[in-house]
């Protein structure tokens, strides 16, 4: 639910379950203004997928390039290609 791009907050309300939460969040992340508006760097995040997401957080976490992890959309998780 909420995979694609345009979906920053929706999505990340449907995973705390609430939507002033989901907004806390993303204030405390940098990415949403106090006045509700996105960052340049929330609409940076908001144009890309959850996949996109998913890899460019492995991809920060490792070092290793986004390409080279797979993703699943039902953990929202990536692993390591093998």
């Amino acid at each position: 639910m909420f995979m694609g791009r345009g979906q920053l907050i929706d999505r990340l309300t449907a995973q705390v379950g609430n939507r002033g939460l989901a907004v806390g969040i993303l204030k405390k992340r940098g990415q949403l203004k106090s006045d509700g508006t996105l960052t340049e760097s929330g609409k940076k995040r908001n144009n890309m997928t959850a996949e996109e997401r998913a890899k460019s957080r492995a991809s920060k976490e490792t070092g290793k390039s986004a390409d080279s992890f797979t993703y699943n959309p039902a953990t929202n998780r990536t692993k390591i290609k093998k």
